[in-house]
């Protein structure tokens, strides 16, 4: 995974909980998605700096949190103090630190395209997960990584480039596109249902109307719901 988020630790968590993306289209969706939350078990996939992790306390989860970066794990354990527990992890490994059938659902925001292989992790969850547990979670829309690729082969998994604007400052990211048939196909063989599927409308709180247009007439993120 890319180090600018820990390069721009600060800066990240102030965007990720205050842009309109996520404060008025992904954030209120992933909470739709999750249900009602209250007394539930959550493993947090990329947790950053505890914005989502503090809402869903709020709603009455018990939370671990798990991100690549340290210094946003940091910032996350400063926030939210012993309301919740954060941990250091590689999705790419096995997740030790979390035990067999410990979560009702598990939550990625906007955290998988960041993981080449899908197999190995999905597998990882499905132990981390009790019977009957879910997985909802966000990625970037199949179509716009396809748009931002070279466009020679629509069926390969491939990084991808985009520049972001940080309040000012403009980072490039690197994630993997994948199309959307590869998406589910992953899912459906490490066991999972697939219990929803949304495009949604960014909220009416929206107060950026071009921004609000762009996320109403072009594909920006894809969100799932599956089951264990």
């Amino acid at each position: 995974m890319s180090k600018i988020f820990g390069d721009h630790a600060e800066r990240y968590t102030s965007l990720a909980e205050n842009s309109g993306p996520n404060a008025h289209y992904e954030r209120p969706a992933i909470l739709r998605l999750a249900g009602d939350v209250a007394g539930k078990q959550i493993l947090e996939l990329g947790s950053a700096g505890g914005g989502l992790t503090e809402q869903l306390f709020a709603a009455g989860a018990e939370v671990v949190g798990l991100d690549h970066d340290p210094r946003l794990v940091e910032i996350a354990r400063k926030r939210l103090g012993a309301r919740a527990r954060f941990e250091t992890a590689d999705l790419n490994e096995p997740l030790t630190m979390v035990p067999s059938a410990s979560a009702d659902l598990v939550v990625a925001s906007l955290v998988l395209h960041y993981v080449a292989d899908w197999g190995p992790l999905l597998a990882e969850l499905r132990r981390c997960l009790k019977p009957g547990g879910a997985l909802v979670f966000s990625i970037h829309h199949p179509i716009t990584g396809w748009l931002r690729s070279d466009r020679a082969d629509y069926h390969r998994v491939e990084l991808i480039s985009e520049d972001w604007d940080w309040n000012g400052v403009t980072v490039t990211g690197q994630m993997y596109r994948r199309p959307v048939s590869a998406v589910f196909a992953a899912l459906l063989e490490a066991g999972f249902a697939i219990d929803a599927v949304e495009e949604p409308q960014p909220t009416s709180g929206m107060e950026d109307a071009k921004l609000a247009e762009v996320l109403r007439t072009k594909p920006v993120f894809l969100f799932v719901r599956a089951v264990r």
